[in-house]
């Protein structure tokens, strides 16, 4: 089966065109569909298997990150999405599409209090633009399937996670949702425990900060030239592809 994919933009997206690519080069067929349209509509998204909120400054992070189209999401489109979710599909937030899900409690539930988690300013107080090497904590996640390592490019001011207290990221933890992490030494926000990507308790709905959409080719990594006389160099993909192939791959 070849999946379809819904690729959610709104005012100030700009990694649609990016990623609607990646998921082609994987093998799926994919739309960009406003988020506008879904508000009028949103049986529309019945027709698809997969979702992706990408990258960008969607209507251009105003109050924070991600919020302005979180806040749409929880008061009209929760329970589209929701259904979506419920029905054995699989939904990916990449950078403003993590922050996205995580502020409109599509990634990790309210409980009583509120919001467990949120996804705040870097700890140096301003945007940062560079490599990352990641590392898969957890066998939960279907967008992580057969990955140990990865080395991926950020861009974010608002990038660190946290929850609201240790028994949250314990809880987190447990579950084996804090999936993918910061390599010793490369956490560039402050994100506590080291956390870069979070799954939902069926592993089917996945937020990152890092962009896999921008290393699809091994000629993307910035140090490339220093493994092209490797013997498997030839065959060699950017790490960034495994997620979208994973999710192509969960409904072959």
């Amino acid at each position: 089966m070849k999946p379809n994919v819904l690729i959610l933009r709104a005012p100030g997206t700009n990694c649609d065109y990016e990623t609607a690519y990646a998921f082609e080069l994987a093998g799926a067929t994919t739309e960009r569909i406003h988020v506008n349209r879904l508000l009028e509509d949103p049986s529309i998204i019945d027709r698809f298997q997969i979702m992706c909120f990408p990258g960008g400054f969607s209507y251009g992070d105003d109050v924070a990150a991600g919020r302005v189209l979180a806040s749409k999401i929880r008061l009209r489109l929760f329970d589209a999405v929701s259904r979506f979710k419920d029905a054995d599909k699989l939904v990916l937030g990449i950078c403003n599409g993590f922050q996205i899900l995580i502020k409109s409690g599509i990634l990790v539930a309210d409980d009583e209090i509120g919001a467990p988690a949120t996804l705040t300013w870097n700890d140096s107080g301003v945007y940062v633009d560079r490599w990352a090497h990641l590392e898969v904590k957890s066998d939960k996640c279907v967008f992580l399937r057969g990955v140990d390592k990865m080395y991926l490019p950020i861009a974010h001011a608002e990038g660190k996670f946290m929850g609201r207290d240790a028994a949250v990221l314990d809880a987190l933890e447990a579950q084996g949702r804090l999936a993918l992490r910061y390599a010793a030494g490369n956490n560039p926000n402050g994100a506590v425990r080291d956390v870069a990507g979070v799954c939902d308790e069926t592993g089917r709905v996945f937020g990152l900060m890092p962009h896999p959409e921008r290393h699809l080719d091994k000629t993307q990594r910035p140090d490339w030239t220093r493994y092209q006389n490797e013997p498997d160099f030839a065959t060699k993909v950017g790490d960034g592809f495994a997620i979208f192939k994973n999710a192509v791959e969960y409904f072959a």
